[in-house]
């Protein structure tokens, strides 16, 4: 009965390396995309060993579940796991397992329902300061423009997703700065950006401890803007993209000696004037298949007692 205890080890140990070599790599601030698909499957994997070792031991201590779990299986199978051997700890490793999986799936529909209330408040504000014309459905013009003082710019997604932009704002862009925000904010759309927050945040403030999943929160909302940078610099120039942030956000304070909030922003406009190079389309690729096989580690782990006992 040590499938378990070593789907915890691994676990427990993909959680300490994996954050610690992306940390230590230079190339996912060239590569944002690959990196985020990256942190994805180190935290899956994490998850995935959990949920297995759950599995087994849930079968170890009820037969019940055991029943189930290896209803078609031959009875080498069975005996390879050494289900019967297993000690008391394994039903209280199973149900401390279910629990956190249960708060996982508690955490993440809080996230969501916050996520989707603060999106209706936002929206009922928009209707206040921005009211409908006579005719006009709501949701139907992507732009919104608001009068401000101050520059800003958001995307308001759901199912008719707004670009919202303050007078101010169009006032500081000039050429096509307002294009380029426009694409920014589309590129977090198009690839679902919100969900990656949401996600990474429910696992953060569920588990405030476990240092991946802070690492994984801090570090979805550092990459997600660098791709739609990238998103928006591809269509019109990393000096356009570059210069709209500037304008954007110059009045927050964030450029000087002691930058405020969102210094991030820092940053961002200098990767964008300064860029490195973008790595080879096969290093490209030999990083995605290396982080598709993580997750795959913990099944093999899982069924090579199965498919000893078959040879």
């Amino acid at each position: 009965m040590l499938v378990p205890v070593a789907l915890l080890m691994l676990g427990a140990l993909t959680a300490v390396v994996g954050p610690r070599l992306l940390a230590r790599s230079e190339w996912p601030e060239r590569e944002p995309v690959v990196a985020l698909w990256v942190w994805q499957c180190v935290v899956a994997a994490v998850l995935l060993c959990c949920a297995l070792s759950m599995t087994l031991s849930a079968a170890a201590a009820w037969q019940a579940v055991r029943g189930q779990l290896f209803a078609h299986a031959p009875q080498g199978v069975v005996e390879a796991y050494a289900l019967s051997a297993a000690g008391p700890w394994a039903a209280a490793t199973a149900v401390t397992l279910a629990l956190g999986g249960a708060w996982s799936a508690a955490m993440l529909s809080r996230e969501v329902f916050r996520a989707r209330a603060r999106r209706r408040a936002r929206r009922a504000e928009l209707l206040v300061r921005s009211p409908l014309l006579p005719g006009e459905e709501p949701g139907t013009d992507r732009l919104v423009v608001l009068e401000g003082e101050r520059p800003d710019a958001w995307w308001l997604p759901g199912a008719a997703p707004q670009l919202v932009i303050t007078t101010a704002a169009l006032r500081r862009l000039k050429g096509r700065q307002l294009d380029a925000v426009l694409a920014h904010e589309q590129g977090h759309a198009q690839a679902r950006h919100d969900w990656l927050l949401h996600s990474s945040a429910a696992l953060a403030n569920g588990f405030p401890q476990v240092r991946v999943f802070a690492a994984f929160r801090d570090e979805m909302h550092r990459l997600v803007e660098l791709a739609a940078d990238d998103v928006a610099s591809r269509r019109f120039g990393r000096l356009t993209i570059a210069l709209a942030l500037v304008e954007l956000n110059e009045h927050r304070g964030v450029f000087g000696p002691c930058p405020a909030t969102t210094a991030e922003v820092p940053q961002r406009v200098h990767r964008l004037l300064a860029p490195l190079p973008r790595l080879t389309a096969g290093r490209r690729l030999s990083l995605t298949a290396t982080a598709a096989l993580v997750p795959v580690i913990p099944v093999l782990v899982t069924f090579v007692p199965g498919l000893s006992a078959l040879r």
